[in-house]
C-alpha cells in the first residue's frame, strides 16, 4: 500500500474511502512539482492511520 501511496497518492486516499481528500490530492498531483508533497502527504496519512488502529487495538 505504501508503493501505491508514493506512485499514485490520490488513488491511495480513494482506496481508503477518503473521497474529498483524494480529489484535493489529485488537484495537487496535476501540477508536476506538487507530486512530491502529495506523495509525502499520502504516505504520512497512511502511516498515521495504521498507528491509530494499532493504538486502539491495544
Amino acid at each position: 500500500m505504501i508503493l501505491i501511496a508514493v506512485l499514485f497518492p490520490s488513488l491511495s486516499f480513494l482506496l481508503r474511502g477518503k473521497i474529498l481528500t483524494a480529489i484535493l490530492c489529485f488537484v495537487l498531483q496535476i501540477v508536476i512539482i506538487g507530486w512530491i508533497p502529495a506523495s509525502i502527504w499520502a504516505v504520512a496519512s497512511l502511516l498515521d492511520e495504521r498507528n491509530k488502529k494499532r493504538t486502539n487495538k491495544l
